[in-house]
This record gives structure tokens, C-alpha cells and sequence, in this order.
């Protein structure tokens, strides 16, 4: 893992920083860019324009890896990242390096950020998180 820190992460410097890849020879000349620091997943994309979206950690609900037989050949993998949040329910984090050093760092971070903010995952699992309805069978009391 690159640009790791100590247990603190306080100073906004990333856990790990991947780049996203060409399946040919696992060269990095895309503008695709995942980081993970100690309370976001980020997608940073483009390059005249950049794109750049959050997934906050409490929010990711599953994590799984595929790798197809030409991924294995050049050491990269695909990572499906589930969550709730609203713009990125799944996302697809294709072609990068060291798959499985960033899924556990991605997997320890989100442990610690849902132990931090008193979360569990099955408080996502229901359809009414943040949708701004009142309950019905709420009288007010």
C-alpha cells in the first residue's frame, strides 16, 4: 500500500490511492483516480473537466472482487463497492493494482468509521433511511 499513515489519519493524507487501469499491460493512462482516506471512498475522474463523488464509509454495505483470466495475467482486479448512498449504489472500481491491499484497507476503514458513528449495517437495509416521509403510523406521541 502507498501513502499509508499511522493510526491517526488526521492529517487528510489518503490510506491509499489507486489509478485506474488499461487492461493492456495494466498501464495507468486513464484519468480515473479511487481514494480512500479515513472517512470517504473517492471517485475522481477526468481530466479537462474533473468529476469527483463521495461515498462516505458508514454508508458501504458490501465489498466483492472479480478478476478474469487476463486480469490475473497483468495483477489487476475489479472491486464492486454496494452502499447506500444515492448517486453511487454500486459502484465499479475496475482495473487496479494491489485489489486485495485495498480492499482490506477499505474493509478496516469502514469498521472503524461505523464503530465511530455508533452505525450498523442493517440500519441501511430498509427503504425509508433519509427520504424525508413522515410514518403514517406515527400519531406524534
Amino acid at each position: 500500500m502507498n501513502n499509508t499513515n499511522s493510526e491517526g489519519f488526521e492529517s487528510g493524507v489518503p490510506v491509499i490511492k489507486e489509478r485506474k487501469r488499461w487492461l493492456f499491460f495494466g498501464l495507468p493512462f486513464t484519468f480515473t483516480q479511487y481514494i480512500l482516506d479515513n472517512k470517504t471512498l473517492k471517485l475522481k475522474k477526468g481530466l479537462l473537466t474533473v468529476t469527483e463523488d463521495d461515498i462516505l464509509l458508514f454508508r458501504i454495505l458490501d465489498l466483492s472482487i472479480k478478476r478474469t483470466l487476463f486480469q490475473r495475467m497483468v495483477g489487476l482486479g475489479t472491486m464492486k463497492v454496494i452502499s447506500s448512498d444515492k448517486t453511487n449504489p454500486e459502484l465499479e472500481i475496475k482495473n487496479i493494482k494491489r485489489i486485495y491491499d485495498f480492499k482490506s484497507a477499505l474493509d478496516e476503514r469502514v469498521e472503524k468509521e461505523r464503530l465511530r458513528m455508533r452505525f450498523r449495517a442493517g440500519e441501511f437495509v430498509s427503504n425509508d433511511y433519509d427520504d424525508g416521509q413522515v410514518d403514517d403510523n406515527n400519531d406524534g406521541n
